[in-house]
């Protein structure tokens, strides 16, 4: 059994239909633990020492944000800035992290195929998330592919809670060390991963 971390940030929760019921089904998920970042850190004064406590008594590391512009909010980026300190998560002395699992939940008004070489955004979802995964190859921590909800904007209710049914399958497997790491490493969405998966009862 692993507990999961997730590191939330959304600046705007009132507005995101999305997310809401995300972090609410993981809030009421086994061994998982939601950390508001905007709720906790509205000056965003990070207490680095507090975060990296939490961090050590957690084995997979979610971070669950909307795409903003190609990226994450800025907490995250200050989070990840004074959190992840050289001697602590890197650098010839910092192996505290090593062997955690870490990805992105996130969601994006875009539609899959918008983020394709051929698309809109001509780069994939995968690549635009290359920043996080190098983080986490420098912190000699296991990058697993993102858990995507596109197309947000125009989501009906009930593509909204099929997602939320898809989020809850990831969040038990994750807790109950069910998925072939080794195989998924290189998927470019954690969803297809989880469509081959048996849906909860």
């Amino acid at each position: 059994m692993s507990n999961v971390l997730i590191l939330f940030a959304h600046p705007r929760l009132q507005n995101s239909r999305t997310h809401s019921r995300l972090i609410q089904e993981a809030q009421n998920s086994h061994k998982v633990t939601v950390h508001d970042l905007y709720e906790a850190y509205p000056d965003f004064d990070i207490d680095v020492e507090h975060e990296q406590k939490i961090m050590l008594n957690h084995d997979i590391i979610i971070l669950q944000h909307p795409f903003y512009w190609y990226s994450a909010p800025p907490i995250l980026k200050q989070w990840i800035d004074l959190v992840l300190e050289h001697g602590w998560a890197y650098g010839h002395k910092g192996k505290t992290l090593t062997g955690k699992k870490i990805m992105n939940v996130l969601s994006t008004g875009g539609r899959q195929e918008a983020y394709q070489k051929d698309g809109f955004n001509k780069f994939t979802i995968r690549e635009f998330l290359s920043p996080f995964e190098q983080t986490a190859r420098l912190c000699n921590m296991i990058y697993l592919p993102p858990f995507v909800v596109h197309g947000t904007h125009l989501a009906s209710n009930e593509e909204i809670e099929s997602a939320t049914q898809l989020y809850q399958i990831l969040l038990k497997n994750l807790v109950e060390d069910k998925l072939p790491y080794d195989e998924i490493v290189t998927k470019n969405y954690m969803n297809e991963v989880l469509s081959d998966i048996t849906p909860l009862k």
